[in-house]
């Protein structure tokens, strides 16, 4: 327990990231009146923007807590274990909730969003570091 508090503590905003994604995915109803059917693949751009933000998120946060940074821990954590994340979600909302469905292209969006937030902040992170 006491880790996770340490993880918390140090890394805000990528918790708060993970919170968000939680309440989001198994507990939030869009109102009715939201009508996006007219916009093609809005809930994948949605995975996508919510995972590739969390992403970017976390990436940030870990490059600017440490000078060497570690690109394994990076890529363990905020690219493997956010699509981990995304394929637990979907397994939630499939079977734990009533107003959510698990689909396969949800988590490759999920994928899809967490691979270009990573090369986001990589190349960011590589361009300022040059300067």
């Amino acid at each position: 327990m006491n880790s996770i508090v340490q993880l918390v503590r140090r890394y805000p905003l990528s918790s708060l990231c993970i919170v968000a994604i939680f309440y989001l995915s198994l507990f939030f109803m869009p109102p009715e009146e939201l009508d996006l059917s007219e916009v093609a693949f809005a809930d994948k751009w949605t995975h996508m923007v919510m995972y590739g933000g969390t992403a970017s998120v976390m990436w940030w946060e870990h490059l600017h807590r440490h000078r060497r940074p570690s690109w394994l821990r990076l890529l363990l954590f905020a690219g493997v274990g956010l699509i981990v994340l995304g394929g637990v979600m979907e397994l939630l909302q499939a079977y734990c909730t009533a107003t959510r469905a698990g689909e396969w292209l949800d988590l490759a969006a999920d994928t899809v969003g967490v691979v270009l937030g990573g090369l986001l902040m990589w190349g960011i992170n590589k361009t300022t570091r040059r300067l």
